[in-house]
């Protein structure tokens, strides 16, 4: 009787899958390609996180309408968009725009080139923090409504500290590391910042807010000094805002379509989404040569994808798949190997790496960084070829870490008692249950010690340059892209636009011709996504934000890590 009946909720449960599986089919196939109407004006409304890698799709107007769009999107419609002559205008309105600084100059590039075509660019803020406002000053004009309030206020890094939580559940965390500034265990083993991580935090915000300062005195046309000065009056009421020059009117979102109408000289304003602009078809642009934007986004972790539940972390199996499958379509003219990623297992970094070189001796590669090409992620993007960084991108972090939980504390408070036996004398090095000992940290110690020296040498290696040049520059430091483009860690700055320029060179495929950027790994089927979702998502994301963005399942699985020390998020 179990069985019948497991197999018959089995078989329940298969038809309702197929029956969606078959309707989902049927209604993508009747589905039409939006059109693009002449004298349209493209609306881009930014709202929530912009991933590299694109997200699960669920073939139904309401979710489709909420699927967040990849930088590459974003990059893809400014750059139709431009060229388009059935395109006037277009209208910027972000709100809660949910990307770090190496993205948003991606994309305000790409608004202030579409400027640059002379078609108007006005934007609309709701609710405006500091990223908001900063693609907003790409625009002619900037709007906010009367009762709103100027979220601008200058930035800060905030830096979380668990030693005293720790100490009062009986945790003591081990922490070796190369480098002096590898701090990623600072958190677990210390109450305040050390002056190695106060020293680059100090930097990078200093980097962070002249760049933010020079882009909004360009935009508003004022002086850099001025701009300092009015940030320390930040936050703004609205009126208050305008008063200040930093935004231009303030009125409701109906009220700038019927000043762009007049701009226009339009009777009506035909608006398209961007969502619907990219599905639109163009001409020019769906054809031509291919060029793979291979991305790597996420914790490096070695293993392969096992579900829905994976998004934050990249698999070394499962890309290097990727990787072989970019390698072997022969339609493929060139690649660029896009990274978003702190580091993390080190020997995953290294295999995925040996890929990466393997495809760079088949097709023109170049590296782009995105937010955040930090340790392992640094270190993958060592194949020699060139290296693009945004200004600020974080990136470098050349060190390693390795940790332990000594949980002796704990289980005495709960009553917990373990006995073990050993044969071999480091057989419980990693135990949970007793501290190293003096022996056992020099054994590790020897090892973060030879890990961090071949790490120095597939730097020196990559960036032609010998391992003593480098040493100076690793230590474990975050550097931003301009940092580390005035240090010889990465070539230039610049975004997709010089990325697929470069590939082209490469590739000997003229400037003036059109390439399709195509993105792998591409999109997940809704078929995987119910196959695949575990509950544990959330909770893991939560965790995730509480520890500066580390993902915990890199640090549960422990070994050598190549780990960034942390995920700068400037509010």
């Amino acid at each position: 009787m179990k069985k019948f009946l497991i197999g018959l909720l089995a078989g329940i449960l298969l038809t309702i899958l197929t029956i969606f599986v078959v309707f989902f089919a049927i209604f993508k196939a009747g589905e039409r390609r939006p059109v693009v109407a002449d004298a349209s004006t493209l609306v881009l409304n930014l709202e929530g996180p912009i991933p590299e890698q694109p997200p699960i799709t669920v073939p139904l107007p309401f979710f489709q309408a909420r699927e967040p769009m990849t930088v590459r999107d974003v990059w893809e419609v400014l750059r139709r968009a431009s060229v388009d002559p059935r395109i006037k205008a277009a209208v910027l309105a972000p709100q809660d725009v949910g990307a770090g600084w190496g993205k948003l100059q991606e994309i305000r590039d790409g608004l202030l080139k579409f400027k640059e075509s002379g078609k108007p660019l006005v934007a609309f803020l709701r609710r405006p923090g500091s990223r908001e406002y900063y693609l907003a000053t790409a625009a002619d004009q900037v709007y906010m409504s009367t009762e709103d309030v100027l979220n601008v206020k200058g930035i800060r890094a905030e830096l979380i500290f668990l030693k005293n939580t720790l100490d009062k559940i009986g945790v003591e965390m081990e922490i070796e590391h190369a480098g002096k500034y590898k701090d990623a265990g600072d958190m677990f083993t210390r109450g305040s910042m050390s002056p190695e991580t106060r020293e680059v935090l100090n930097s990078v915000l200093d980097q962070l807010f002249g760049g933010f300062i020079k882009s909004v005195a360009e935009g508003r046309r004022m002086d850099d000094q001025k701009v300092k000065a009015l940030i320390d009056q930040g936050p703004f009421l609205a009126s208050k805002a305008k008063q200040d020059g930093l935004v231009d009117d303030l009125t409701f979102e109906d009220q700038v379509y019927e000043h762009l109408k007049t701009r226009l000289n339009q009777s009506e304003i035909r608006k398209i989404s961007y969502r619907d602009y990219l599905r639109a078809p163009i001409s020019g642009f769906d054809s031509g040569p291919r060029i793979a934007l291979l991305v790597g986004e996420g914790a490096i972790m070695s293993g392969e994808e096992s579900g829905f539940g994976d998004e934050g972390v990249l698999y070394s199996r499962s890309f290097i798949s990727t990787v072989r499958r970019v390698a072997a379509d022969g339609g493929i003219r060139g690649v660029v190997l896009r990274v978003n990623s702190p580091g993390g297992d080190a020997l995953a970094s290294d295999e995925m790496l040996h890929e990466i070189k393997q495809l760079a001796g088949k097709k023109p590669l170049v590296i782009s960084m995105s937010d955040l090409a930090a340790s392992g992620g640094y270190y993958i993007a060592m194949s020699g070829d060139r290296v693009l960084a945004y200004p600020d991108t974080f990136t470098g972090s050349i060190g390693v870490i390795y940790g332990k939980a000594n949980l002796r504390g704990l289980y005495d408070k709960l009553g917990v008692q373990k006995e073990y036996l050993t044969r071999g004398r480091f057989a419980d090095i990693d135990s949970d249950y007793k501290p190293l000992s003096e022996a056992g940290r020099a054994k590790l110690r020897e090892g973060v010690d030879e890990v961090y020296r071949g790490f120095l040498r597939v730097v020196a290696e990559g960036r032609r340059r010998q391992v003593e040049e480098v040493r100076p520059l690793a230590e474990g430091r975050v550097w931003t892209g301009e940092q580390a483009r005035a240090n010889g860690l990465i070539d230039e700055l610049g975004g997709l636009d010089r990325a697929v320029e470069l590939v082209k060179e490469k590739a000997g495929i003229a400037p003036d011709v059109q390439v399709r950027l195509v993105t792998y790994p591409p999109k997940r089927s809704l078929l995987s996504y119910f196959m695949e979702q575990r509950p544990e998502v959330s909770a893991l994301a939560r965790f995730r934000e509480l520890i500066n963005g580390v993902d915990p399942r890199v640090l549960i699985r422990g070994g050598m890590l190549r780990l960034a020390p942390y995920t700068i998020h400037v509010e």
